[in-house]
């Protein structure tokens, strides 16, 4: 039986049908609490965790009397607008008395699709996570119109996993797993106790309906789950409403697992050896004993720049003797990296005017 127990990070996806109540529109405090010491205990045993939670429309919603049924989108944005702050404080409030710091990241589909933007948002989240605090993420709602929404939780909360290079993540749904039908439908459907891989098959067994509160149903899950797999990330549907709900996963209740294809470091690794190079850095012999070491490249050890990139675009790093030796995403453009090269990290902010990454190249972000 797979657990939680070991993760190294994890993400957790909350919906609004879990978070409030249907009744009234009030948050659920009781539950709420409970998941709070489940993170907690899986902070005091060296995870990482990770939060991605809708409510925030379901909460202002009720806070300006919109009542239920559909919204326009500028009434969306208002309750939005109004909901997120309940909904930061609310996760601050019960994670505070475990000594654990919150912090809120809001995003929008175009924050993972331009890579600047991506990288931007993986460093924040990394920067919160060696912190030790947990990112609260959720859909910029007050902005995001259809054109620039990711549409579901369960889209965003795989994409945030494969942003962080997440070894787990756990969809908290209405169901207690992955079903061959629809079993509020079809009473003989049975549930799926792990799945190694989705084929055509899978995805056709995945159905539309969601809850009242929810925009997703068991096809977004489907989706997120390859996003995840083919990242490294496994993944696991789990039912969210009990208390305790990532406690009773390690119990044993009934879930259903996703298998990783793949281990998170080897999918990057593979990923950003996949994309097009944009431009070529040689570097000296101490750099390249420091790559080999597993150490990320400093602009010291760069004695060469070509071509036109900018941060966050793919480049070859070359030896001296014109060896290609890995690749690796750039943590400046190229005329910010020509005016740094050979210089140590202390000197960047006064030829760049900011202080700036010590990393030409970060070693999360490299191929060999």
């Amino acid at each position: 039986m797979a657990t939680l127990k070991g993760t190294k990070r994890v993400v957790v996806k909350i919906g609004s049908a879990l978070l409030v109540s249907a009744e009234d529109g009030r948050l659920r405090k009781d539950w709420l609490s409970t998941l709070a010491e489940d993170v907690a205990a899986l902070k005091s045993a060296g995870t990482d965790v990770l939060i991605v939670s809708s409510g925030s429309i379901a909460l202002g919603r009720r806070v300006l009397n919109l009542g239920y049924g559909p919204l326009a989108l500028e009434q969306s944005q208002a309750a939005a607008s109004v909901g997120q702050i309940r909904l930061a404080r609310a996760y601050e409030e019960v994670l505070a008395p475990h000594g654990i710091t919150t912090g809120q990241i809001l995003v929008t589909l175009e924050d993972s699709s331009n890579r600047r933007r991506y990288l931007n948002s993986r460093a924040t989240m990394e920067t919160l996570l060696s912190l030790g605090v947990v990112p609260i993420v959720n859909e910029n709602d007050t902005v995001a119109t259809d054109e620039i929404r990711f549409g579901d939780n369960d889209r965003l909360a795989a994409q945030v996993a494969v942003t962080v290079g997440a070894d787990t993540l756990v969809l908290l749904s209405d169901v207690d797993g992955f079903y061959t039908a629809n079993p509020q439908m079809d009473k003989t459907a049975e549930r799926l106790d792990f799945i190694q891989d989705i084929t055509p098959e899978i995805e056709q067994m995945a159905g539309d309906a969601g809850t009242g509160m929810a925009k997703g149903g068991m096809k977004t899950k489907v989706m997120a789950a390859k996003t995840a797999t083919t990242s490294g990330c496994a993944m696991v549907i789990s039912k969210g409403s009990v208390m305790h709900p990532l406690a009773v996963i390690d119990a044993g209740a009934p879930v259903t697992w996703f298998a990783p294809q793949l281990d998170p470091q080897t999918a990057r690794k593979r990923w950003i050896a996949s994309i097009k190079p944009m431009g070529e850095i040689w570097v000296d012999v101490g750099a390249v004993t420091a790559l080999q070491k597993g150490k990320s490249l400093l602009p010291a050890g760069v004695v060469k720049i070509k071509g036109q990139f900018l941060r966050g675009d793919a480049v070859v790093i070359r030896a001296p003797d014109d060896r290609e030796i890995g690749r690796g995403l750039s943590g400046y453009s190229a005329s910010e990296a020509k005016a740094i090269k050979g210089l140590k990290s202390g000197e960047i902010e006064s030829v760049l005017g900011y202080t700036g990454r010590a990393a030409l190249i970060h070693r999360n972000d490299m191929a060999d």
